[in-house]
């Protein structure tokens, strides 16, 4: 594919390409997360085989050592991210996927405590930060990569398949973990069952790394290099002093974005099984059976994004959570019925925002420094107030004694994400090769 002249907008990408870099981008993000569905969903059994103390406090020892892979995902973005403005975007993303694989794979390895002690969650750990580090680079890479492909007048529906991967690989992750957990019994789970999905995600990072290596560059980066000796390189002082407004509006809107995700899909099964009283398999049951219907509605929510825009989307997305989710969490507390309607309920009130993240956050930053701000900004919000949201949920219920604590954190997200909101320029439908943010120059005018 030849490069475009400057100044000139390129043709429509190719079908093909398109589809190829739309499946690639889709891969790698259900397996960065298949391992948060695999450690979400099997949390309770992580913690028996590799945490001492008795079941709570082995729980949350659980869920921190989930956070703590989120602590260190800032560091992976400021590693990756001006890495994929340099070197381009498809090498790290072949990259991450390697590492996020290899580590999934070798959790599934580990020891017991009753086996080697304090070096069980010692190496969990240092597995986890690993994945944070490489998924600092996976996330930002692979929705740069596939905005960067896309037609600008529908990179709302072509981007919303990554977050279709996104629930392909967390629900496939939970629905190993449910099937295992049904065919070979609570015993064997927690001898050695639990393990099977881990070992899983090695030959499937295998997989998305040679389909990702196959493909060619996007065409905006390969555009941007071929001018790019007209410029000095953007470190990490200049992104932040000329770029700050993005950087912000994208922090404050991922406040809101991850909150609701982690406490809606990773914390929801422990919160359904031990605040609730639901079974095991039941508290599996539900949010697997409502992310397929948020992965029916996903394309349908992108797509309508390229008509009305990215703003109205966000924005009904945030009240809606805003006014519901107490009502909505009231009602998950009634039983397995009222649990699956709620959960159903507040992942389609959530579509709107997850099916439009990859092609709102790239088109804030500028070719030249997308990779880098979108990685720093997502990952910086993402670390202190995504991870760390299924721990908080728990502890302020063990705190307060109410279990809608989890909803009122998620309202609290969802006025930070409309404040950001307020200052989100609109970009759909926008050139990729624009900057949102830069000021519109004053009108010509004859004198």
């Amino acid at each position: 594919m030849t490069i475009p002249a400057l100044g000139h907008p390129p043709p429509l990408p190719d079908p093909s390409p398109l589809h190829r870099a739309v499946g690639a981008s889709a891969l790698g993000n259900a397996v960065e997360w298949f391992d948060y569905g695999i450690y979400a969903y099997g949390v309770t059994y992580i913690s028996a085989a590799l945490f001492p103390g008795d079941t709570e406090e082995a729980v949350l020892f659980a869920l921190a050592t989930f956070a703590i892979s989120f602590l260190i995902r800032p560091l992976g973005g400021l590693f990756w991210g001006p890495l994929g403005d340099r070197v381009g975007r498809k090498s790290v993303l072949a990259m991450t996927i390697l590492l996020m694989a290899g580590a999934t794979f070798c959790v599934g390895l580990i020891p017991s405590y009753d086996r080697i002690g304090l070096w069980a969650p010692a190496l969990l750990v240092v597995l986890r930060m690993v994945q944070g580090f490489s998924t600092g680079g996976e996330y930002g890479g692979a929705a740069t990569f596939m905005a960067e492909y896309a037609p600008d007048e529908r990179r709302g529906f072509y981007g919303s398949f990554l977050e279709f991967g996104t629930l392909a690989g967390f629900s496939s992750g939970a629905a190993l973990m449910l099937g295992y957990s049904l065919h070979l019994g609570d015993a064997a789970m927690h001898e050695w069952g639990w393990r099977i999905p881990f070992l899983i995600a090695g030959p499937i990072g295998l997989i998305g790394m040679y389909v990702r290596s196959k493909m060619e560059d996007t065409p905006v980066f390969r555009e941007e290099m071929a001018s790019a000796g007209r410029r000095s390189p953007i470190g990490l002082a200049r992104l932040t002093r000329d770029h700050w407004r993005p950087l912000l509006v994208v922090g404050g809107l991922v406040v809101a974005l991850n909150v609701v995700n982690y406490t809606l899909l990773s914390y929801m099964p422990t919160y359904l099984q031990r605040r609730i009283g639901l079974s095991h398999e039941e508290a599996l049951l539900v949010p697997i059976i409502g992310m397929l219907f948020m992965m029916l509605f996903l394309p349908f929510a992108g797509a309508l994004s390229d008509r009305v825009g990215r703003r109205p989307m966000w924005r009904w997305s945030l009240l809606g959570l805003l006014l519901f989710v107490v009502p909505l969490y009231l009602l998950i507390g009634t039983g397995f019925t009222g649990a699956m309607i709620g959960f159903v309920a507040l992942g389609l009130l959530y579509v709107p925002q997850l099916a439009t993240i990859s092609a709102t956050f790239p088109a804030m930053f500028p070719t030249a420094v997308r990779f880098t701000g979108f990685a720093i900004a997502y990952n910086i919000s993402t670390s202190i107030f995504g991870g760390t949201a299924p721990m908080i949920g728990s502890g302020l219920i063990s705190l307060t004694g109410d279990p809608l604590m989890p909803a009122y954190y998620m309202m609290l997200a969802c006025v930070v994400g409309l404040v950001a909101l307020h200052y989100m320029p609109e970009t759909a439908r926008r050139s990729l090769r624009e900057d949102p943010f830069a000021p519109t120059p004053p009108p010509v005018t004859n004198s």
